[in-house]
C-alpha cells in the first residue's frame, strides 16, 4: 500500500475549537502542534525520553522534549491522548497507532464512522493554517 492510503484527514474539536487531525496508520507516534497547545493553554510535561523528528515541519529537525494530554471530540466520541508537542505544519493533531505497542491501554468497544476530508478541503485547511502562522509572526 502507498503511504497516502494510510493517511486519513478529518476535523475534531479541542476545547470547542475546530482542529485539523490526521490519523496515520503507519505512524507510531501521536503529536500535537505547538501552536495549538499554546493557544488553548494546555499544560505540558517533560518527555522522559526526548528524541528528534524531521518530517513534520519546514524548519528541519526538531527536538521533541514535551508531552501534552490532548482532549478531543469527533462527533459524539471523545478521548484524551498523550501527544508529543512539536512545531507541526501539516495539521493540529497527528494520531498514529502507539496503542498497538502499549499494552496498558484499555480497550474500548465503540464503533464510530469518520467522515474524511476531500483533498480540496485538506488543501484549504493547510492554506488557512499557514496564513494564521504567518500572521502571528
Amino acid at each position: 500500500m502507498e503511504q497516502c492510503e494510510h493517511i486519513f484527514h478529518t476535523r475534531c474539536l479541542v476545547q470547542g475549537k475546530v482542529c485539523n487531525m490526521i490519523i496515520d496508520g503507519r505512524s507510531y507516534t501521536n503529536v500535537a502542534s505547538t501552536i495549538l497547545v499554546e493557544k488553548i493553554n494546555l499544560q505540558t510535561t517533560k518527555n522522559p525520553r526526548p528524541y528528534k523528528l524531521q518530517w513534520l515541519s519546514n524548519i528541519g529537525e526538531v527536538k521533541v522534549d514535551k508531552h501534552v494530554s490532548m482532549p478531543f471530540d469527533i462527533g459524539n466520541y471523545n478521548d484524551e491522548v498523550l501527544c508529543d508537542m512539536v512545531p507541526m505544519e501539516v495539521a493540529h493533531i497527528l494520531l498514529g497507532r502507539p496503542c498497538q505497542f502499549d499494552h496498558t491501554m484499555g480497550i474500548s468497544i465503540l464503533k464510530i464512522t469518520l467522515a474524511p476530508l476531500s483533498p480540496k478541503q485538506v488543501f484549504v485547511d493547510q492554506i488557512k493554517m499557514r496564513k494564521a502562522r504567518e500572521s502571528e509572526k
